[in-house]
């Protein structure tokens, strides 16, 4: 191959792409302008309500109704129970994982509220010492 068959074939690809192009953006372009509705049956509602059985169709419709609720009560009930089948799988699986994070999160607090009631002795340790020195004092004169 040379240079020239090359070039032509990489213009015929490059021709090939923008026809493919033009083609895709004018069908989309057709469908935003005429979408094409799924065709909903039309519903005759004076022959429907006005026949002789009225009451027999409101039972039907009222069943199926009735029959579609139930249906998707078991069908939510199913997701319920198998969400809290997994979440009690999930605990059971994590349990360990769970207990020692527990564990160092206890510790770590521990050491912080440790560190935490040493500085505030030390900042107010001279409070503190009077305090102690003036209840020996008052305890002493009462016990005298």
């Amino acid at each position: 191959m040379d240079l020239d068959e090359l070039k032509r074939i990489r213009k015929e690809n490059i021709l090939a792409h923008k026809k493919k192009k033009r083609e895709y953006y004018l069908k989309k372009k057709l469908e935003k302008q005429f979408p094409a509705k799924p065709a909903k049956p039309e519903i005759d509602y004076e022959k429907e309500l006005n026949g002789d059985d009225f009451a027999q169709r409101i039972r039907e419709i009222a069943k199926k109704q009735k029959s579609y609720v139930d249906d998707r009560r078991e069908k939510i009930m199913q997701k319920i129970a198998d969400y809290q089948d997994q979440k009690q799988k999930y605990y059971e699986e994590n349990k360990e994982k769970r207990l020692q994070y527990d564990r160092e999160y206890r510790q770590k607090k521990k050491e912080e509220l440790k560190a935490y009631r040493k500085e505030y002795y030390e900042k107010n340790r001279e409070k503190i010492l009077k305090k102690q020195k003036e209840n020996r004092k008052l305890k002493s004169s009462n016990g005298k």
